[in-house]
């Protein structure tokens, strides 16, 4: 005995789980003790500490893992906390007395005596972990059907199978097993149980109904930061993130302390908004708090900043980061390519792998997204071939949709198409991006053919019920000119949301079925669809194309009605509807009140008084937008050059051109060339013309400009001279 006294006290401790039985029986001999009776004070700090920790795991056991159904061995904790990881046994020696009682009235755990409720307890953890294995095999009614049943043949409630079904419907995104449920704890005893109402607001939130999630939370007798943290992310994961804001406010007008979990929340509707206002308010929360240095956190002010424009500050906080991991790397490099910033998010890339961080999948995506936004595309190539080769990342559907869409909006349709193929020789399977960016690709090159056999595979792979993928096919039928194609398609959908409608009202527009269009959109409104901005904006352009005026405005009060009249998008196709009419003081009245405007507001404008043979007040509406410090692009300079063309302003118009690259860094393309062609040839400047044809960079022929439509309203002489020049342009340059 006294040898395994021995062994014991050197090899354990006092107050080790693991000791045996007779450890805690015999007490330690009196001079063992000391005389200060410090193991007695030690125990009962660990004492009061247990205790403690029961507290807080019966406040909230959602921040608890549950491994009493996963545990491998006797050694490993019944639950541990998810962030401090502090450890629990239901049966630990510490434990307080009251321990059990709390775990049977929550159907936890098990009690050790007392009128055969050792034996319903016992029965109602084996159900429970029945009802947790059921959810996790997806089988939510027969779980459901058992809680019923559970429900009705116990007094004990059975809070464990209630969580177990929570979780199961959310992870189902099963909305109605989750009001059945919710109905069975309405008519229990635990309807103001604050960590069911929590699970509660969280399962609705994750099945796509805040009004239901609010509801839970707003009948709640008591909140928690929990509580709040749930009904805030409701909020923000539905798109409402204004909402989400005003909560957090509330939240802090209560006098509740927000953790780092809720400022992580929060800050990604700050970014989701570009509301780098209140985005500031909450970093500087953050200091006070003392959360910047957390990792998680730093990431998420990174992406905020990032989303809000601020470059900068973000790899200011990015390069001051006590602690960076894959993650961080990969927040400041898709800031960069959110923000066109394709050469700065390259350089990061190569400082992340000079510092030894091994990029991932994401990284790898937003790099690829960084080179497709900058044009970047032979670099993002050479990213994508180094995955493998170079790091051992096996590229998965995502970074192959990336490169795709890389090919696809640089212009490169047919390379698209080419690593499509590739990507399924190599086994891997696309996904309703995939196809969407592919479609996307077809439409850009007419290329019906690709596009058809898209069509086949999109049903082979089950994806022909996606509202985006039949969207997106609408889209391409109609954009290689087969509309009728594209209606069939279109009426035959399960279903339609506004983007459908637009489809389907763009390729009208964009055939010359402006009729059709406008008719698509009076049904639109009569099966109850509400129009968006990119409808009216399709719609606006199908008006000005036809110059039909009356339905134009029409539109114009629709606008207003619904709230768009601010849109600069919609305000800009407003202006260019009503000069395309031949309104063009409409058109400068609407522009001059206009909340907001950009440079394609100012271009819409000028372009205006440019059709409408105004070009000394299309100089002059340039000239006040280079005063008010918007800078002009590729089409501000096409449409003060066709206004210079229209009213023969030589002088003007070669200034302008000579300006493009001098004063703007511009890189003239051949609308350009084609416009100062116009504007020669307008001005009976035919010598200027054939010099000024011989310095152009690029390919080109006049027949190409007059059909184009730059070359207009000249006698047959003069097309004549100018098809001589093309002529003679044609067997020395191509």
């Amino acid at each position: 005995m006294a040898l395994r006294m021995t062994i014991w006290r050197f090899s354990r401790g006092i107050n080790n789980r693991f000791n045996p039985p007779w450890v805690h029986a015999r007490p330690e001999p009196a001079e063992q003790q000391g005389s200060c009776g410090f193991s007695t004070l030690k125990a009962s700090g660990r004492l009061l500490n247990m205790e403690q920790r029961w507290k807080e795991f019966f406040a909230d056991p959602s921040q608890w893992w549950d491994n009493r159904f996963t545990k491998k061995s006797s050694k490993h904790p019944d639950f541990k906390h998810k962030s401090t990881l502090e450890a629990l046994w239901v049966d630990g020696w510490l434990n307080p007395c009251w321990v059990n009682e709390r775990m049977v009235s929550m159907a936890l755990g098990h009690i050790q005596s007392g009128d055969g409720l050792k034996s319903r307890a016992r029965d109602c953890f084996c159900n429970g972990d029945k009802v947790s294995r059921l959810c996790q095999e997806g089988r939510l009614k027969e779980a459901l059907h058992m809680v019923e049943l559970m429900v009705q043949e116990t007094t004990t409630t059975p809070i464990g199978a209630y969580l177990y079904l929570l979780k199961g419907c959310s992870k189902k995104k099963a909305l109605a097993e989750g009001k059945q449920v919710h109905a069975l704890i309405a008519q229990s005893v635990l309807d103001s149980n604050i960590f069911l109402a929590n699970t509660l607001v969280h399962m609705y939130s994750k099945c796509g109904s805040v009004l239901d999630a609010h509801k839970v939370f707003s009948n709640m007798p008591q909140r928690n930061v929990y509580s709040w943290t749930a009904i805030i992310s409701a909020y923000a994961n539905s798109g409402q993130g204004e909402e989400a804001i005003n909560l957090f406010q509330q939240m802090q007008r209560t006098g509740l302390a927000p953790d780092k979990v809720v400022f992580v929340v929060v800050l990604k509707a700050c970014a989701s908004l570009a509301a780098l206002e209140q985005g500031k308010q909450l970093h500087s929360d953050i200091i006070k708090r003392g959360f910047q240095s957390d990792v998680i956190v730093g990431n998420t002010l990174v992406d905020m900043y990032a989303k809000c424009g601020c470059t900068d500050d973000a790899r200011e906080l990015f390069n001051n980061m006590s602690e960076r991991n894959v993650v961080s790397w990969s927040a400041m490099i898709a800031g960069y390519a959110q923000n066109g910033l394709g050469k700065e998010a390259l350089a990061l890339y190569e400082h992340m792998k000079q510092e030894g961080v091994q990029p991932d999948n994401v990284t790898f995506v937003c790099v690829l997204s960084a080179c497709a936004h900058s044009r970047l595309v032979d670099e993002g190539r050479c990213v994508f071939d180094s995955m493998r080769k170079d790091h051992g990342v096996t590229p998965d559907v995502v970074s192959w949709s990336a490169m795709i869409a890389g090919y696809a909006q640089n212009g490169l349709g047919k390379e698209a198409l080419a690593l499509y193929e590739q990507m399924k020789q190599e086994g891997v399977q696309p996904n309703n991006v995939t196809f969407v960016v592919l479609l996307k690709a077809c439409a850009s090159l007419a290329a019906l053919e690709q596009g058809k056999q898209l069509h086949s595979d999109i049903i082979k792979r089950g994806f022909q019920s996606d509202v985006i993928v039949e969207s997106t096919l609408v889209d391409m039928y109609a954009k290689c000119g087969c509309t009728e194609d594209a209606r069939e398609l279109f009426n035959n959908m399960s279903e339609r949301n506004v983007v459908s409608w637009n489809a389907m009202i763009a390729g009208y527009a964009q055939n010359g079925l402006g009729k059709e269009a406008l008719a698509l959109y009076e049904q639109m409104k009569q099966e109850g669809v509400q129009p968006n901005n990119v409808t009216f904006v399709v719609l606006l352009k199908a008006c000005a194309s036809l110059a039909a005026l009356e339905q134009g405005k029409q539109l114009h009060s629709d606008i207003i009605k619904r709230g768009f009249q601010s849109d600069v998008i919609v305000g800009s196709t407003l202006v260019d509807m009503y000069a395309k009419c031949g309104c063009i003081e409409d058109a400068r009245e609407l522009f001059n009140y206009m909340s907001e405007r950009n440079v394609v507001s100012w271009s819409a404008m000028i372009a205006g008084y440019a059709q409408n043979g105004l070009g000394k007040e299309a100089l002059a509406l340039y000239e006040q937008m280079k005063q008010e410090g918007v800078q002009p692009n590729n089409v501000t300079f096409t449409c003060v050059l066709s206004a210079c063309a229209h009213s023969r302003l030589v002088d003007e118009g070669r200034y302008v051109f000579d300006s493009m690259c001098k004063d703007h860094d511009v890189t003239p393309t051949k609308e350009h060339y084609a416009c100062m062609v116009d504007l020669l040839a307008r001005a009976g400047c035919w010598v200027d013309a054939e010099l000024f044809t011989n310095k152009m960079p690029i390919s080109h022929s006049v027949p190409l400009l007059v059909n184009s439509g730059f070359l207009t309203g000249y006698g047959p002489t003069q097309i004549t001279a100018h098809q001589s020049l093309a002529v003679k342009q044609e067997t020395t340059v191509s």
